[in-house]
């Protein structure tokens, strides 16, 4: 019966840890490890727009998968994550009334990853990508598509 209660502990704790840890993917970027994650505690998958705007378009998967729509318009498949330490943890700059992360991509069938500013502000409901392309999101979202 000890033994019994003791491997359902050991099971349950395993369980939980493995459950708490956020899935950290390592790169190397000009001969530097970079980490990154999918997961920063807000809902990052969705569309990107420039405002007023239907294309270009960036669609964000919550699987680390997306699409990137070029200038020129053409679409292209894309892997993705937030730069975070070892551990998984995300790394940003806290602003005024604003949260800074680095967005790492690459395009798939390259083997180069590329990074650019993620910026969320809260006050706003929004968040940028590219410095250009926006998400709204939240609950008190107020927008009127006859804009």
């Amino acid at each position: 019966m000890k033994s019994l209660k003791l491997f359902l502990l050991t099971l349950f704790i395993g369980a939980s840890q493995l459950h708490a840890q956020a899935k950290v993917e390592s790169i190397i970027y000009k001969f530097h490890p970079h980490y990154m994650t999918t997961d920063i505690g807000q809902t990052v998958a969705g569309t990107y727009l420039i405002e007023g705007k239907k294309q270009p378009v960036i669609e964000i998967n919550a699987d680390g998968t997306g699409i990137i729509q070029l200038a020129n318009l053409s679409k292209k498949k894309i892997t993705w994550g937030i730069e975070c330490s070892d551990e998984g943890i995300p790394i940003f700059k806290e602003g005024y009334d604003s949260s800074s992360y680095t967005f790492w991509y690459k395009i798939t069938g390259t083997g180069e990853w590329l990074y650019t500013q993620f910026l969320i502000i809260p006050g706003k409901k929004k968040m940028y990508l590219m410095g250009d392309r926006v998400k709204y999101y939240g609950e008190t979202q107020v927008k009127n598509e006859e804009e």
